[in-house]
Parts: structure tokens; C-alpha cells; sequence
């Protein structure tokens, strides 16, 4: 029986394809009712491919060409694997990966991003918040396209830190993974504040001056070089909020904040010139004076109040003592403390 084409619209009910916008006076129930239109012509082929005869007695047949198509048109596996040890990715794998690396240092390596590969997709996630370090690593020399604005080529690993943690990829099948989503995207170095003393997902360290590995952590190296605030290790008193050079070779020093205030640079306005980022500087009082009222040395009361006051203070270069001492070690506004944190990838 020929039916006319309808708009193509097809909707699964009880394991049957129905058409749920046919032509009036043609069963709704029937495969046989968008026959002809694009997506049922995606369909048959896929059936045709796989030796089979497409019928209107058994949309089985159909189902199943369905299921296929839909899964060779998606980037996103359906597979979810749980991984505690270091492992290479198959193809098969991809999907969504669990890694717990809380019994040590842990890689993931992905499988290659080639033409075989195509387009697929992966979600790495860490299941542990153990301060162990995960690499999820590419495959050769395949790169993965983050901190591009760093490196255009991007890097050959990134690295999981906390739980919860995860990266969305995306191979293009040309030797390149693409991030499309992360636990956290703020952008690299960046300094916040935080509400905890713990270490939160997503990429980020205590703001402490720590020493880092240039091999472990390149983007990051990148950044110090062209952050602007980047001296020596010997250079370092006074510019402890910005970065060092470490040993020279293998090393690199983050920016030390603990403790501190934190003053914008002036960048241009004048009012606090001369400064590099990272710079520390000494409190200090603004200059100022107070007036001393005394009949001391002869003067009689009346007439102090009339005289200027440093020559009260400097007749005949005598002392008229000191006040005692008050306030405590140092000079600051009224604050609140919360931990310092950087983001590091």
C-alpha cells in the first residue's frame, strides 16, 4: 500500500515507530507513513548496510537501525568504567571515567585522536580528593587545546586535582582534544578568597610561595614568564607576591600572599608609582605633626599658646620628653581573614 509522505516526525510507543504528524486519512501507527521522508531514508540505509529487509510487519528490524544510528551519531559514549590504577584508554572506553587515585601518583593516557578515532568524546572525572597527583594525558604527540592564549598548540596533559574535578574533551580526529567544559574554568593564576581551610576542586593551590616543577606544570611556567611580575630567586625579598625563576633550570616559585593586604597596582595613576606587580611594601604613618602646649622652660602658658609649635620643641635644643607608648605591632585597618588560593591549571 502506498501512504503519502507526512512531515517527518517519528516517535517511538511500545517498541513501534509511529508517525505522529501523518496525513489525514493515513494510520498514524505505521513506519510505512514517513517512508520517503530524510530521516527514515537515514534509516533504511543504515538496515540496508547491515544485510537486512526493511518491512512493515516488523519494525524491529528498524528499532535496531535506530539504536545504531542514533550511537554513530553521537560523539558521547555510553560507557561508564571506574578506574583506580594507571590505565590506557581504549575507544570502547570512552564515555565517562572515574578515576580514584587515592593509592598514588595515577595517568590516564586517552587513545590517539586520529582519523580512525573521528570525533568522539570523553568525561574524566576524580572520584578521590587525596593530594596524589592524576595526569590525564594525550596520546604521541597529540595535544590537548587549553591555555591556547599561552601555548597555540596547547598541552600534552592536564592535570585532576580534588574530588569532583572533570574535563569535558572532544577528539577532532586530527591529533587534537578539545576541552568543551570543566569543573572550573576561571582563568589561570587568578587569586581568590576562600570560606575554608580545605583545598576545593578544580584546580586551585594555597597562595604560599610554593616551588613548582617547569616539566610538571609548563602552562603555568608560561604564565609566570609573561605575567610581568617575574624576577630571580636571589631577587626575590620585596617581590615575594610575584614569581621567580626558581634554580634557573628545573623550577619556578609561585606568589606568596599570607598575611598580607592587597592593594591594586597603580598602572598608570600616579597615585602609587614605581611599583612592579607582586611588589611588597613596609607600613608606614602618612607625615604628620602634633601640637605640644607647655609653660615649661620659662614660657609662660599663655604665651605657649600663641608660639608656633616647633619652637616649643626646639628651645635650646632641649627635650621636652615623650609620651608613653601606645598600640601594638603593627598598622592596619580593621579586616577579616580568609584563605589565599591560586588557580594552577
Amino acid at each position: 500500500m502506498d501512504y503519502p509522505k507526512s512531515v517527518p516526525s517519528v516517535g517511538l510507543v511500545d517498541g513501534r515507530f509511529v508517525d505522529e504528524n501523518p496525513v489525514a486519512g493515513t494510520p498514524g501507527s505505521l513506519i510505512p507513513a514517513v517512508w520517503g521522508n530524510a530521516v527514515t531514508e537515514e534509516i533504511l540505509s543504515v538496515v540496508s548496510s547491515a544485510g537486512l529487509v526493511p518491512t512493515e510487519g516488523d519494525n524491529r528490524q528498524l528499532l535496531k537501525a535506530l539504536q545504531a544510528l542514533l550511537a554513530l551519531a553521537s560523539p558521547m559514549g555510553s560507557s561508564v568504567i571506574n578506574v583506580s590504577t594507571s590505565k590506557g584508554l581504549t575507544a570502547n572506553e570512552l564515555g565517562l571515567v572515574l578515576v580514584n587515585a587515592s593509592s598514588g601518583v595515577t595517568t590516564i593516557s586517552l587513545p590517539a585522536a586520529d582519523a580512525a578515532l573521528g570525533t568522539r568524546d570523553v568525561i574524566v572525572r576524580r572520584v578521590d580528593n587525596a593530594s596524589t597527583r592524576l595526569v590525564v594525558r594525550a596520546s604521541g604527540t597529540d595535544k590537548i587545546r587549553f591555555h591556547t592564549h599561552l601555548a597555540a598548540a596547547g598541552y600534552p596533559f592536564f592535570v585532576l586535582m580534588g574530588s569532583g574535578d572533570w574535563w569535558h574533551l572532544r577528539s577532532d580526529g586530527a591529533g587534537n582534544w578539545w576541552p568543551l567544559g570543566r569543573f572550573d574554568s576561571t582563568p589561570l593564576g587568578r587569586t581568590v578568597f576562600e570560606t575554608t581551610t580545605q583545598l576545593n576542586p578544580g584546580g586551585y593551590g594555597p597562595l604560599n610561595g610554593a616551588v613548582f616543577s617547569r616539566s610538571d606544570w609548563p602552562w603555568l611556567w608560561d604564565h609566570a614568564q609573561q605575567s610581568g611580575g617575574l624576577t630571580t630567586e636571589a631577587a626575590r625579598g620585596g617581590a615575594e607576591g610575584g614569581w621567580t625563576s626558581g634554580d634557573g633550570t628545573l623550577t619556578f616559585r609561585g606568589p606568596e600572599s599570607r598575611g598580607e593586604f592587597i592593594r591594586l597596582s597603580d598602572e598608570g595613576r600616579g597615585i602609587d608609582v614605581g611599583r612592579s606587580v607582586g611588589s611588597w611594601q613596609v607600613d608606614m604613618f602618612r607625615s604628620h605633626r602634633h601640637e605640644l602646649k607647655s609653660d615649661m622652660l620659662g614660657v609662660p602658658l599663655v604665651a605657649a599658646q600663641n608660639a608656633a609649635p616647633d619652637a616649643l620643641f626646639n628651645q635650646a635644643n632641649i627635650s621636652l620628653g615623650f609620651t608613653e607608648s601606645t598600640g601594638g605591632v603593627e598598622t592596619r585597618p580593621r579586616n577579616m581573614a580568609y584563605p589565599g588560593r591560586i588557580k594552577l591549571i
